[in-house]
């Protein structure tokens, strides 16, 4: 009686235990199967978009009905705020500015440029051809004093509040940006640009020269046009503009100074000088543009003050019109570049397939792959621009180009989104041309591939060349490849792209080493491994093959305590024999 009481103990105990397993052996399944198992510490999402929180209403707040963005002119209506009036009437300006980003200080820098350009156009046409008279007078100095307002508010308001950057922070005190502007070089020329040197017209008249110091504001100039370049798509345009603008500022410049010279030995005096006809500007600046660039075909001067001057012209000519190829060169051959080590590349591996003799077929391909990759991509390699770049900017340039397709990925579904980014880091870019075999049956797999544009075909059937199904953008194939063990996985069949195709590899040591800091995914990995790979081998088991191995390979299906248990009882009473039976079971497995 007591050996049965103990033995129905035990049986009670076992039970308990058996169960406990069961209900761990669900709650790790769950677990598994949570598609929301992540890492606490998490990346931010490639373009992140505000949530909309319902308020505490229940309405969103987008939503609401807006009483003042309504407005009617119509006499039965009630008379409302214009929306932008009352924007404008809320509009509060910015206590700090970046100058690195914010567009409306480019804005502000473009009407500062204008008005420096006005000074540095017009005060020379002022000075040396009679365009300013009495009867103009007022329009000329209407516009003077609005760049010089211009000129003003640039100092007072937008240029003590532009943000600077000290000891790696960024400054955005308003005491500390304004006393660093009073402290730069930036504010002594700035002050110096506005000498109110015009009280002078009341003793000599209004004379143009006086405001020659508003040229002295080319700080801005230059600004403006960093500024300009980070924000345009194709700068090298912006920089011809600039270029050949300087130059016609010289020519500018110089028929000014021409038309004084002849005013100065008196207009149609001699052979050289201006004779007074016809449109006096054009006919400067067409004499200023066959001297500066010296194509000849000019008069010769007379006096010792026309020999002199014209010296001047050719030297001055010569040396500007020489500075300006040269730059001209360089923003050419910068806008170019890349299209020069396209070329370089090509011409290269051209000479390296005539010297091994290279069948033409495969060259014709070779070419082919260099000019499709070159007008798709505008570069041959990707990683050769990432390169340079830290680690923080290359994640997240990877996370707004890649992570939409590869977070579609079934595969990776539920995975740590942080292991996700680190995956898209991995990822690898290939173009494939047309008919281009991507993979081909029986060989080991060891990546897998995402397509990017493009489409392939897998191909199958009795002779290999019948059309399965066509994959798309945004599809993957050779997933199992990075579940299988040891490369004993082989390809099914042949995938060939149809057309040309873009696709991304990712390869299975790279999963392995970024599975190792993620546990949970690598769980998860698992268990979707274990599925495909069953139903991938269920044909093949029918035919007495047997299956691939996992990664990671499956936990021992009896519990450790279970075999403790059995271990203590020494083969004796109903758990002996359980344990026998066991025994049996598996060698009947194996």
């Amino acid at each position: 009686r007591i050996g049965s009481a103990s033995s129905l103990s035990i049986n009670t105990r076992l039970q308990e235990l058996v169960r406990l397993f069961k209900e761990r052996t669900e709650k790790v399944k769950e677990k598994l199967i949570d598609s929301d198992v992540t890492s606490d510490d998490e990346s931010p999402v490639a373009s992140p978009a505000a949530a909309l929180e319902p308020a505490p209403g229940g309405e969103l707040e987008g939503d609401k009905p807006s009483g003042d963005d309504h407005y009617c002119e119509m006499l039965c209506c009630t008379f409302k705020n214009r929306p932008w009036l009352d924007r404008l009437k809320s509009y509060r300006f910015p206590s700090s500015i970046d100058p690195l980003t914010n567009l409306m200080y480019v804005l502000w820098l473009f009407f500062v440029v204008m008005a420096w350009n006005w000074n540095c156009w017009l005060i020379p046409v002022r000075w040396a051809f009679p365009y300013q008279t009495p009867a103009n007078i007022h329009y000329w100095l209407l516009v003077d004093y609005l760049c010089d307002l211009i000129y003003l508010l640039d100092i007072l308001i937008f240029q003590t509040r532009l943000q600077f950057v000290q000891g790696g922070d960024i400054i955005t005190d308003k005491k500390a940006m304004k006393e660093n502007y009073l402290r730069s070089q930036r504010f002594k020329m700035d002050v110096l640009c506005l000498l109110p040197l015009d009280f002078f017209y009341f003793k000599v008249g209004v004379n143009p020269l006086l405001r020659f110091p508003r040229c002295l504001k080319y700080m801005a100039f230059f600004e403006f046009n960093n500024r300009l370049e980070a924000i345009l798509t194709k700068a090298y345009i912006y920089r011809v503009i600039r270029t050949t603008a300087y130059l016609l500022y010289s020519l500018h410049v110089n028929s000014c100074l021409y038309y004084w010279a002849s005013a100065y030995e008196g207009l149609g005096s001699t052979t050289w000088v201006y004779d007074g006809e016809g449109n006096s500007y054009i006919r400067c600046y067409y004499w200023a543009v066959k001297t500066l660039i010296t194509i000849g075909g000019l008069p010769d001067p007379k006096t010792l003050f026309e020999i002199v001057f014209q010296l001047l012209n050719y030297f001055t000519g010569v040396f500007a019109f020489s500075v300006m190829i040269g730059q001209m060169r360089d923003v050419v051959g910068a806008a170019t570049a890349g299209q020069t080590y396209y070329r370089s590349c090509m011409d290269s591996t051209i000479k390296y397939m005539n010297f091994y003799k290279i069948p033409r077929t495969v060259q014709s391909r070779v070419k082919t792959w260099y000019e499709y990759t070159w007008h798709s991509q505008g570069m041959l390699d990707e990683s050769e621009l990432l390169v340079q770049l830290p680690d923080k900017m290359r994640l997240d340039i990877a996370i707004d180009v890649n992570y939409n397709i590869v977070s579609k990925v079934a595969l990776f579904q539920g995975c740590d989104r942080q292991m996700i980014f680190d995956m898209l880091k991995r990822l690898r870019s290939v173009v494939y041309l047309p008919n281009d075999y991507v993979c081909k049956k029986g060989e080991i797999g060891r990546e897998m591939y995402i397509i990017q544009a493009g489409q392939v075909q897998v191909l199958g059937g009795p002779d290999g060349k019948s059309v399965l199904v066509t994959l798309k953008a945004g599809s993957v194939f050779g997933e199992i490849s990075l579940l299988a063990a040891g490369g004993g996985n082989r390809r099914t069949a042949n995938v060939v792209a149809h057309g040309f195709a873009n696709l991304f590899i990712l390869e299975k040591k790279d999963l392995n080493e970024i599975l190792v800091h993620y546990p949970e995914s690598q769980k998860l990995l698992r268990k979707k491994a274990k599925k495909m790979l069953k139903s991938n081998s269920k044909p093949r088991e029918e035919k007495g093959a047997g299956g691939d191995a996992l990664i990671i390979p499956p936990r021992a299906d009896t519990p450790k305590l279970f075999k403790a248990a059995l271990a203590a009882t020494g083969g004796k009473g109903p758990l002996g024999r359980l344990r026998w039976r066991l025994r049996e079971l598996r060698a009947m497995k194996e």
